[in-house]
């Protein structure tokens, strides 16, 4: 049985229905619209292919895998054209089959690569010019026109407008790294376990060509991290650390008071609540000096207006909380295990989390600072013994 599963292989991870839907659905109509194109070009021109059957795996990785790094459009149209190139050119100067295949094939995936444009499709692409047969010969490099160009730029508008429509971000974008501060420090998520300077290095030890993007390949591995710790970390709640005498404020209440508030108690995030306490926003200081007031569709205070008034220790008459409030608000409940606060406060780049009830009213607030004395404080309750450090 273990044979039989190397040799049928196992899937990476589990696929929903809709995703399979999506693939499937994507590649019917890509294929299906782009062959009708074809079908009218050929129209004016019957010598013309309408649709070659390389575009079926171009089709396979543009809507099953479009995250790939080689189903992005220079992929595509890149590969494709410079294998139709180089397979019309050794087609003219090697007679030989046999012999045309393979140094077409060698020489499409070498410049590919060199271009960084790996397309696997695209070496059928090659094999087509070389064993197309008299008509596809006939057509020279018309060939890297049409059909090559031609059903290439099709299927990748295609691609475009049904992946996105499907809810896909196509072209695919790397992972967003977590917000950072504009400075040399990496995110929070990226100061624990391994560095990027590691993982470049095993890439290039590795030596091989992932069906992954570098970037997307660092987010997994950090996310299995942070979920790894939460698993295996501290056993601590939420509860058992937030501030529980908790300052808030309504979206209604004036920003001087707001302002005055976190002054008074040296604060630097209220949270907002509703007159049920329920939690609807949170304003910080970041809020106050970052975010300009709206009025009749234009600005009327500034970030630097803001900072002078702060110093002044007011703010201006008539503008409120909900103004400059961040809603919605990420929350937490206070029997979550404070690892799922660490992850949060790690991937999202948050300061400060409040901490909701039944019914999301507010019970607690939970900052990184109150985090790591908690954190710190556990480690070393339970710091290894000599006996347990010699086991």
């Amino acid at each position: 049985m273990h044979i039989l599963n190397r040799l049928i292989g196992q899937a990476p991870n589990p696929i929903s229905m809709r995703e399979r839907l999506r693939s499937a659905g994507g590649a019917l109509l890509g294929i299906s619209l782009t062959g009708l194109g074809g079908s009218l070009v050929a129209g004016f021109e019957p010598s013309l292919p309408a649709l070659i059957a390389p575009m079926g795996a171009s089709a396979v990785l543009l809507f099953a895998v479009p995250s790939s790094p080689l189903a992005q459009p220079w992929s595509i149209l890149g590969g494709n054209i410079l294998s139709a190139t180089v397979g019309v050119t050794v087609a003219a100067l090697v007679p030989d089959p046999a012999l045309a295949s393979g140094l077409a094939i060698g020489i499409a995936i070498a410049a590919m690569m060199a271009l960084r444009c790996l397309h696997p499709p695209s070496g059928a692409i090659a094999l087509t010019a070389v064993l197309g047969g008299p008509s596809i010969h006939a057509m020279g490099y018309g060939f890297v026109l049409w059909p090559v160009l031609g059903n290439s730029l099709t299927l990748l508008l295609l691609a475009i407008i049904l992946n996105n429509l499907a809810g896909r971000r196509y072209p695919h974008a790397p992972a967003t790294p977590s917000p950072s501060h504009g400075t040399k420090d990496p995110p929070p998520s990226g100061r624990i376990g391994f560095r990027r300077e590691d993982l470049d290095a095993v890439l290039r030890d590795y030596d091989q060509v992932l069906d992954i993007d570098r970037s997307d390949l660092e987010t997994i591995i950090r996310l299995t991290e942070l979920r790894s710790y939460r698993q295996r970390a501290s056993h601590l709640t939420c509860a058992d650390v937030m501030s529980r005498d908790v300052i808030a404020v309504s979206p209604d209440d004036p920003l001087g008071k707001a302002h005055q508030s976190m002054r008074n108690h040296r604060l630097k995030a209220l949270p907002v609540t509703n007159e049920k306490a329920e939690v609807v926003g949170i304003v910080t200081q970041t809020d106050f000096l970052d975010k300009p007031i709206w009025t009749g569709g234009r600005p009327t205070i500034g970030p630097r207006q803001r900072l002078r008034l702060m110093m002044q220790g007011a703010t201006a008459p008539n503008h409120i909380v909900r103004d400059i409030m961040t809603a919605p608000v990420r929350t937490i409940e206070p029997s979550a295990p404070l690892n799922d606060a660490v992850v949060m406060f790690a991937e999202e780049g948050l300061h400060y989390l409040p901490i909701v009830g039944e019914n999301g009213k507010l019970v607690g607030i939970l900052s990184q600072s109150d985090v790591l004395v908690a954190m710190l404080s556990d480690r070393a309750t339970h710091a290894p013994t000599e006996h347990e450090k010699g086991a």
